[in-house]
């Protein structure tokens, strides 16, 4: 605690002219471009990421970056989601997985969240990602399986955010666009979901034309020969 005391007097005492006329001007208020829902892991930092300044970022955290589907139960997820439309007026949502997710490796070992109930019962909003994963990849175990996971899990979120009602009105008018990106902590690389090829490709910089997430089917489905 006492790290983030001396941080925070560090922080003041070194802060630029530029930064202290920023923050006077935010003080009345905020424009952020996007909303960047992603993991509480602690090694997840967008700002630092992307290099951006206080303001452009609506950040949103929790365990596994999780939408829950559209229902009459309210989840703080939700209501920041429709904040963030509405009142902020948001041009993107991004939903930002990552490399060695525990989250992920909880799907994999149901076991390891035994005396954890909340979280049981939040990560049921990934288990689309489990039952995916099993009935159409190779594998669900390893670091193979655990790829497999963090990808459906962020086309499964994806799915989820579409059933909010202000997120599709947006989305139809075209003042919003959704995003499914995975964070690899170790390569420090993003990989952007591209729903047009279904497949997962290196998000580069300078491109006008960031990957089509909506979403759609992953996997083809044999169509029976007529008799």
């Amino acid at each position: 605690m006492e790290n983030l005391i001396q941080g925070f007097a560090d922080f003041r005492r070194d802060m630029s002219a530029e930064h202290r006329s920023l923050f006077a001007k935010l003080a009345s208020g905020q424009t952020p471009h996007t909303m960047f829902i992603t993991c509480a892991d602690s090694r997840i930092m967008p700002e630092l990421m992307f290099n951006a300044e206080p303001g452009e970022l609506f950040v949103y955290r929790n365990v596994g970056n999780i939408v829950p589907p559209y229902a009459q139960h309210v989840s703080g997820v939700v209501a920041a989601i429709e904040y963030a439309v509405l009142a902020l007026k948001v041009q993107h949502i991004v939903i930002c997985g990552h490399s060695d997710c525990g989250a992920m490796k909880a799907l994999q070992n149901p076991a390891a969240l035994k005396g954890m109930p909340s979280v049981t019962q939040w990560l049921m909003h990934a288990d689309v990602a489990r039952y995916v994963v099993a009935e159409n990849r190779p594998t669900i175990l390893g670091e193979e399986g655990l790829r497999y996971l963090t990808e459906e899990n962020v086309v499964g979120q994806l799915e989820h955010m579409r059933t909010l009602p202000v997120v599709a009105a947006a989305m139809a008018n075209g003042s919003l666009r959704i995003h499914g990106w995975i964070y690899d902590i170790a390569r420090t690389e993003i990989t952007a979901f591209d729903a047009m090829e279904g497949t997962f490709r290196p998000l580069v910089a300078g491109s006008n034309n960031l990957p089509d997430a909506t979403p759609h089917a992953r996997f083809s489905v044999p169509v029976a020969s007529a008799a």
